[in-house]
Formats: C-alpha cells, structure tokens, sequence
C-alpha cells in the first residue's frame, strides 16, 4: 500500500485544489444536519508521518463545521494509568454519539506501529493487536458508525526538512518530537510497519484513503473530498460489514430445564462457610492488587433469583476501595446514542480493581432481543460481539467469573408475593417482574441459547442453583475464589 505510494500523481492546479477545497468545506456543513437526521455517526481517523501535516488537515476540515455537533481528539500514547485497562477501552470510551463527528488526531495506528518498533509487542502480541483493531472496527461499522480513515503519506525527504524548519523556529520547535525525529532516522523500517498495519486493516466498510501530504492545499481538499463522498456514501446506504465464522472455544451448558434445584445448604454449615469464604476472599483481594490483575464478576438471573444478596454476601469479604458494583438498568439516552457495548467498556476495572455486575452487556440477548429493542440481526450478532468483548478482557489478563441464578416457577412467585406483602420489601418488586413473568418460557429458550452460544473456555457460565439462597451464596464465593487463584 504505502510502499507501492507515487507521490505526485494529482496533476490538478493549485487553484482547482483551493476550488475543490472551498466547495467541500460548504458541502461538509451541509451534510451535518443530514447526519442529525440520520443519527449517523462519523469517526475520521487521521494517521500519518510526524510533522505530515495532519494538525493543518483537521484544521481545513472542520473550518466551516458547526462546533456544536463534531469534537478534535488528539490521541497520544497511553498513559501509565490507561495501561491499567485493556488496549480498546479508551478508544472505544471515546466513539461519538449519533449524529456527531469525532476526528481522532492519530489512534490506534500511531501507538500500535510505536508499541512494535519500540519492541513492546512480541509477534504474538501485535497479532493480537491486529485482530483487536480488526475487531473493533467492524463492530462498530456493524453498530451504524462510519470510519473515515486516512493516513498523510509524505517522503523521507520532505519530512526531514520539515522537521528542521520546525527546530528552527523557537515557537515551533516543541513539534519535532523525538519519536518524529526517530521515525525519519528509521523512515525504512517506519514505513514497512506502518504499510503492514494498513493492509492488515484494509476493509471494505472501512477503507484506507492514502493522502499526498506534500502539498498542503492538495492533501487537504483530497481529504475533504473523500470524507464528503464517504458520508454521502454512508447517508444512502450504511457499509454493513461481513462477520467472520467463528468457531469460538465453547463449553458444553446444561438446558435450564434439566438443572435440578435441590441444592440446600443448613443454617449452620452456611455461617461456618461463609466466614471461611470471607477471610479467604479478602486475603486474594491483596493479592490481585498486588499483582495488578483485574476481575470482572456478572451476575444474571431470573427475577428474584437472589442476585442482589449473593452480590451482597461476596462484596462483604472485599476491600471497599478496591472494588464496584454496578447495576445495570436500562441504558440512558447517551448509552442509547452510542454502541451498546460502549457503556460497559467504559465501566471496566482497572489493573488490582473488581467489577461486579448486576446485570450486563447480555441484555442484549435477552431483554433486547425479547422486548424488541434491537433488530433481530443485531442480537444474533450480539453472540459473537460479547465472546470477542470477553476474549479482549481475558487476554488483556481479566479474570472473568459470569453468574446465572436459576430458580423455578414457583419459587420465583412465592418471593413476588413477599415482597409485595413486606413494606420494606415492595420496591423491589414492580411491573416489569410480572409482566416478565408471563415470558417466563420464552426467557427460559433465549437464556438456554445464551449460555450454550457465550460459555467459552476462556469466560465459562456458572449455573447457581439458586431456590437455596444459601447454597448459591457459598457456591458464587467458591467459584470466584476458585477462578482468582487459577489467575494467580
């Protein structure tokens, strides 16, 4: 791609660049309010060469956009506090909501490409990478978004003169960075790795526009040209991208049906277990600090299954500055504007920290997909979009524990009634349980469908029998412990 680049092959005149360039400013104006209506939203990547002229090119581009409905991002190498989170989640924290631009001033190229000539990716890593990114574009592309992706392409030459004018202006000179100058020194081997990560991602629904960065006024109205052909593109017929066969590493799960329910658990061997549970659970919580391992625990379950005290129970043994609880309701309009993963990426524990949810990123395959809150494609795809979200987790070192507690009909109505007669207890019953309730069966088919298609080797389901809210207590302790010392 890069290496196959001639540069100089535009032969249009100065000024029919500077006509091009007035005309698409006015029509990318135009297109915003298009892009309202559609509720479509834009990232435009620009990756290139230091000092390529990537800053002028977002400058040109936004000259005449309303500052209302677009955002400049400039993306730096991760911090140390962002290398405490998987490599996705501040990229992914950051996608626009419907209807709006986010131009990203470098991305994940520019660190992935710095990461591999730096050494910091074996090969085995940067295969991971690639596959991340590959990842996340398309499920976003799948998600409605679309990606403008540029790369400002200029010569050894040109960059190394440019970097010297930059070094000799005093006001300037702070934008000749070392990695700039690293990159010139090195232009050769720069150039394959850039070339290598641009092919691995050359998609259909996400192509690569190459810009002759040599010329200012040339690379801006090409790329001014490209974004408005692409979004106008995208507003007639959004890119859906093709979806990978997967054959994801899957444990075999019980059907609902056949899990027996007897499990019970005396009074008095649940306070001896739950005390022993408790101290071990708080000594491997020092550990995982220690160790900076992050574990991510989801708890899923039929109404009144007894969530929220299992969660209760297994939070008691933890320290309280080392771990979250999140529920998990139904999304707000921000979540709603965006992809729906992105809510819960951007709610991941950091390195040392426990996330537990109550409620999850499954909605979508069951809730969603029972109520009509997404298209029929979108949940189907849903399977294989949360198996790749756990797989990132997991290989970016996660210990991920998932719950589901099981409970019968009859059991399930008996605690609706308590509630409903304790004062105390009443809010937590409400219509949306009895109305539920009445889809008991189809919920029992779509929870059946969930666990056979998402329980992988990596992020395997735990069935809690759950009629004995003691034995599923023990039980979900037993199991985390279980998981965090597999991890240490």
């Amino acid at each position: 791609m890069l290496d196959r680049w001639t540069f100089g092959t535009d032969k249009r005149t100065e000024e029919e660049h500077k006509t091009l360039l007035k005309a698409r400013r006015k029509d990318l104006a135009q297109l915003q309010q298009r892009l309202k209506e559609a509720k479509l939203p834009v990232i435009v990547l620009i990756e290139g060469w230091g000092a390529a002229g990537k800053g002028g090119l977002i400058r040109s581009l936004i000259r005449e956009l309303d500052p209302r409905f677009f955002k400049v991002q400039p993306v730096s190498m991760p911090t140390e506090e962002e290398r405490r989170w998987p490599f996705l989640k501040r990229h992914f924290a950051s996608i626009p909501a419907a209807g709006k631009i986010l131009f990203l001033d470098s991305g994940w190229v520019d660190e992935t490409v710095r990461e591999r000539l730096r050494g910091d990716l074996s090969d085995k890593e940067y295969a991971q990478r690639v596959e991340s990114i590959r990842m996340f574009e398309r499920q976003l592309a799948a998600g409605g978004y679309l990606l403008v992706k540029l790369f400002v392409h200029i010569s050894e030459t040109s960059q190394r003169c440019r970097l010297e004018k930059l070094e000799r202006d005093k006001d300037t000179a702070w934008r000749a960075g070392e990695n700039d100058w690293r990159q010139n020194k090195n232009y050769v081997q720069t150039l394959a790795a850039f070339d290598d990560l641009l092919e691995a991602t050359e998609i259909p629904w996400a192509p690569w526009k190459i810009i002759d960065g040599t010329n200012a006024i040339q690379a801006q109205a090409a790329a001014a040209d490209w974004m408005y052909r692409q979004i106008c593109s995208a507003l007639e017929e959004r890119p859906i991208p093709d979806h990978p066969a997967r054959d994801w590493p899957l444990v075999a799960m019980p059907a609902l049906a056949d899990v027996p329910l007897d499990k019970t658990l005396p009074g008095d061997k649940y306070e001896e277990q739950l005390k022993k549970c408790r101290k071990k659970l708080a000594a491997l919580h020092n550990e995982l600090y220690r160790k900076k391992v992050p574990v991510v625990i989801v708890f899923e379950g039929q109404d009144a299954a007894g969530k929220g005290g299992t969660i209760k129970r297994l939070a008691s043994a933890l320290d309280p500055r080392g771990y979250e609880v999140l529920p998990i309701a139904s999304p707000s309009p921000e979540e709603l504007s965006r992809h729906y993963l992105w809510r819960f990426w951007t709610r991941l524990p950091k390195t040392g920290h426990i996330a537990i949810f109550d409620r999850s990123w499954y909605g979508r395959v069951m809730v969603e997909r029972l109520e009509g809150f997404c298209s029929e494609a979108a949940w189907k795809r849903a399977y294989d979009e949360i198996d790749e979200f756990e797989r990132e987790l997991t290989e970016a070192g996660t210990v991920v524990v998932k719950f589901w507690l099981q409970i019968d009909k009859d059991t399930q109505l008996a605690r609706f009634q308590a509630r409903q007669d304790d004062p105390e207890k009443r809010w937590k019953i409400t219509d949306e349980d009895w109305r539920n309730r009445e889809k008991w069966d189809e919920y029992q088919a779509a929870v059946d469908e969930m666990l056979a298609k998402t329980s992988t080797e990596y992020a395997p389901w735990h069935i809690l029998e759950s009629v004995d809210k003691r034995w599923a207590r023990i039980q979900a302790m037993k199991i985390v412990i279980e998981a965090i010392q597999k991890a240490l």
